[in-house]
């Protein structure tokens, strides 16, 4: 079976197509998939270039969807031919947050979806929005359940909110979608003037070059005539929250669910205190979550903003191209 490992020094460069056993038949409560598609994130960058430290050899990617080869005594949610996707915290199943970490987090703890087929207990897996192929299915594991689960499910998003969101990668293009689908008003920043405007095309209603506009807090505040956004979908972290904190609205919802500039810094707390911000970490979501927002996806009939795609023998290249910033959305990478 073919799959793409990391080596060491955990690098880009460091990425390697290998041959592994075939996992072989599904046992009692497992199913069989064979994989065609997944997306990158954020973390699967960290878990190459070591940011994230994981065993010699570790298959990458969290993200993974593909279709039900066979299935395993006793299953009954999934039959052969099922497109299927994967779930990020495949032990986390329901109810509140549990410890553990990332030790059972694919492409982190354990191997990843890079490789040509799985045998997992089905409950590591979800059905996949109906009509959505392998990769679109794959963007919805990290990045869709996380925007999902800030907004919808921990920010309790209603028609007519306000809400801000930074750049535009994965998790914000989601968010930007979700807000719209709930008739939420929508600001976003970026660095690109070209981003700001495909972000437009997707329904933002105001969009900031934080390069041009240090201050952009302020002028998101201004655009809400003094009165703050409802919710901040924050991705930055230590170097964004500051800004964040001046745009959100008194009693207003910051979902933290990401450190692009780090993860240690000053935080304003007299700030936040005084606004009575509700200032939450988010890591993904759990296993029902993410059927809610399948649900969700398909009476929608929305779909993931797909950047590009890589086959999987190309997959460091894939991870340049996110390195580089360029991108907008997902990128893809199929087989």
């Amino acid at each position: 079976m073919k799959v793409m490992t990391v080596g060491s020094p955990r690098a880009i460069e460091a990425i390697t197509l290998a041959e592994r056993l075939d996992p072989g038949e599904p046992g009692a409560g497992e199913i069989r998939v064979a994989m065609h598609g997944s997306s990158l994130n954020f973390h699967d960058l960290a878990v190459v270039d070591g940011y994230i430290p994981s065993e010699d050899g570790r298959i990458p990617l969290a993200d993974g969807a593909g279709t039900v080869e066979s299935v395993g005594a006793g299953v009954t949610e999934f039959v052969v031919g099922d497109m299927v996707v994967s779930c990020f915290f495949p032990d986390w199943q329901d109810g509140e947050p549990v410890a553990g970490g990332f030790r059972r987090v694919p492409g982190d703890g354990i191997d990843g979806f890079a490789r040509e087929a799985v045998v997992l207990p089905a409950t590591a897996f979800t059905h996949a929005p109906r009509g959505y192929d392998a990769v679109e299915a794959a963007c919805i594991t990290t990045a869709g359940l996380t925007a999902w689960r800030a907004l919808v499910v921990d920010g309790q998003l209603k028609a007519g909110d306000t809400v801000l969101l930074l750049g535009t990668g994965g998790v914000s293009t989601w968010a930007l979608q979700i807000a719209k689908l709930m008739g939420a008003t929508v600001a976003i920043t970026s660095s690109s003037d070209e981003k700001l405007k495909r972000a437009k095309g997707l329904g933002a209603d105001f969009t900031v070059n934080y390069r041009q506009e240090e201050n952009w807090g302020k002028a998101v505040l201004n655009w809400t005539a003094g009165q703050g956004v409802d919710h901040v979908v924050e991705v930055g972290g230590p170097g964004t929250l500051a800004q964040s904190i001046k745009a959100v609205r008194f009693g207003g919802h910051i979902s933290l669910i990401g450190v692009l500039t780090g993860t240690m810094g000053e935080v304003p707390t007299a700030a936040l205190m005084s606004k009575q911000v509700r200032l939450q970490g988010i890591t993904v979501g759990n296993r029902r979550q993410q059927q809610d927002f399948v649900r969700a996806l398909n009476s929608s009939g929305i779909r993931p903003v797909i950047d590009s795609c890589f086959p999987l023998e190309q997959l460091a290249d894939a991870f340049k191209h996110e390195a580089s910033g360029s991108h907008f959305g997902k990128i893809g990478v199929q087989w």
